[in-house]
């Protein structure tokens, strides 16, 4: 049996593949994907495995568009850290899934459902149209955090940026305050709303109305300034800034 593992993140990919092969020795991961890009391509010009394990958010956008762009023979089980309102969309679609972090237990269940013929099944490209949107149209709207004592709820229009710093993720405030939580700035990029907020770089994503001021700098770079944070880690690489001005576009 043979699969294909669609993911970004190199150490969940190696981890993946890992435990694909402690679970099953007999299934061959054909190729590890990064984007959403590679994989239509890779799929274009290759026979379709039996099984895709896709992560949702990749390099280059929701593996969903994946499904939309290409014709795919192949069952999908999804991994995810998505909360439960996509996970209801894939139940009803007989789409399986596993949360991360993977279980090696609910992935030998996941690999037996597909070997005794129940699911997940081949899905037409419709259902992922449908998810797609389902996923793409319901953001997070507030973030409820333990502060002290007390728990706090933030809306995102009250984020000027979220950013990493000591292996540590942090939500700040207009007003500059920050607070930790419990998410990587990868979970972040796809739970926010894309017309409103924008990964500039491995450290930063960052509110549109927070932007106060933006700089051309050296090496056809671009400085951020935001209502209250003018760090000079707030950079958009020359690669990122074509990407960025079509943002502000939108």
């Amino acid at each position: 049996m043979k699969c294909l593992v669609v993911e970004d993140e190199k150490i969940a990919a190696d981890r993946l593949c890992a435990l694909i092969g402690q679970a099953d020795s007999n299934i061959e991961v054909q190729a590890v994907l990064q984007s959403v890009k590679k994989s239509v391509e890779w799929l274009n010009a290759n026979t379709h495995p039996d099984i895709i394990f896709s992560d949702i958010h990749l390099s280059d956008g929701l593996s969903f568009e994946i499904f939309r762009q290409t014709a795919v023979n192949s069952a999908v089980i999804f991994t995810t850290a998505y909360d439960e309102y996509a996970l209801r969309a894939f139940k009803v679609n007989s789409i399986d899934y596993l949360l991360k972090p993977i279980d090696l237990d609910e992935l030998k269940s996941a690999i037996e459902k597909f070997k005794s013929n129940r699911q997940p099944i081949p899905c037409p490209r419709q259902i992922f149209e449908g998810l797609l949107h389902s996923v793409t149209n319901t953001y997070k709207s507030k973030f409820v955090m333990k502060v002290g004592e007390h728990l706090k709820v933030f809306e995102t229009d009250e984020v000027q940026c979220f950013y990493s710093m000591e292996k540590a993720v942090f939500l700040q405030t207009l007003q500059g305050r920050d607070y930790a939580i419990p998410y990587s700035l990868d979970q972040l990029e796809g739970l926010l709303d894309p017309s409103k907020f924008f990964r500039i770089n491995r450290k930063y994503i960052v509110s549109f109305k927070a932007i106060k001021d933006i700089l051309s700098y050296s090496n056809s770079r671009l400085l951020l300034r935001l209502v209250s944070n003018n760090s000079d880690d707030l950079i958009i690489s020359r690669e990122r800034a074509g990407a960025f001005k079509a943002w502000l576009e939108k």
